[in-house]
């Protein structure tokens, strides 16, 4: 495509410009409406809450959550999106981080006082999920919910967590494929597959809502994040005075002859 572009109308000082488009637009458009959440999470909580959007547990998924997460980790709180989740692993490690608190406080000569672990929201936690999120996308809410992150906002996942793989390539190019991984909880009962994780909060995608800008889903995670970041407000921790070793309040050890 070949636009000719200037600021003229008659078309002097114009100049040809080529625009190829990409073959396939859903990337962008996945991207729009991920931006778009994020800024509508920002102006709602006054840009104290982070947003982070999970499509799958594979390497987009991934990749997400080490671009968003990382980036917000001045945030008081987060929610995680992972509706339309399309699955791929189990992303414990995604829960590990989201579940890591708060060890101690750092004092430096210079700014104000580190945290450690210090890649880390130490606030309250929310997690968007639908009907559309499946396998790695049902073993994510159910381990954020059995690690105690935080509540479920949407409407109940897929249900489909018997994953498949591994199976040897046939010797006309074909393949095979079968059921091959099934998940149990831990009281010797199947807690996931053909029924999914129900959230804490259902609400529906409203469609006459979503053509009037509206995501009721997400405007509920908002709302419930905020009352629990009323509830429970960070914390501000005293750095304690510096400590004296010459004994002069009791807190240290007295100089002496061999100490010096």
């Amino acid at each position: 495509m070949v636009l000719r572009v200037g600021p003229a109308p008659d078309g002097k000082g114009a100049r040809e410009v080529t625009v190829v488009p990409v073959a396939n637009e859903e990337n962008l458009r996945r991207f729009a409406w991920i931006e778009g959440n994020r800024r509508k999470v920002s102006d709602l909580t006054g840009g104290r809450v982070g947003y982070v959007y999970l499509p799958n547990t594979a390497g987009a998924g991934y990749n997400n959550f080490n671009r968003y997460y990382f980036a917000q980790v001045g945030k008081e709180a987060v929610i995680i999106d992972e509706r339309f989740n399309e699955g791929g692993q189990l992303a414990d490690w995604v829960v590990d981080f989201l579940h890591r608190p708060l060890m101690s406080k750092i004092m430096t000569r210079e700014g104000a006082d580190w945290s450690s672990p210090s890649a880390s929201i130490y606030g309250p936690k929310v997690m968007v999920v639908n009907e559309m999120a499946g396998s790695g996308g049902d073993a994510l809410p159910w381990y954020f919910r059995k690690a105690g992150v935080g509540p479920l906002v949407g409407k109940q996942t897929w249900g489909g967590l018997v994953g498949i793989g591994g199976y040897p390539e046939l010797i006309d190019g074909g393949n095979v494929m079968a059921p091959r991984f099934a998940l149990y909880g831990l009281n010797g009962e199947w807690e996931v597959e053909n029924h999914g994780i129900a959230p804490d909060y259902e609400v529906d995608l409203d469609p006459a809502a979503v053509r009037q800008g509206h995501d009721p889903q997400l405007e509920k995670a908002v709302d419930v994040v905020l009352q629990l970041m009323k509830q429970h407000p960070t914390p501000q921790y005293k750095r304690p005075p510096y400590p004296n070793y010459h004994g002069q309040d009791g807190l240290g050890v007295k100089e002496t002859a061999a100490s010096r």
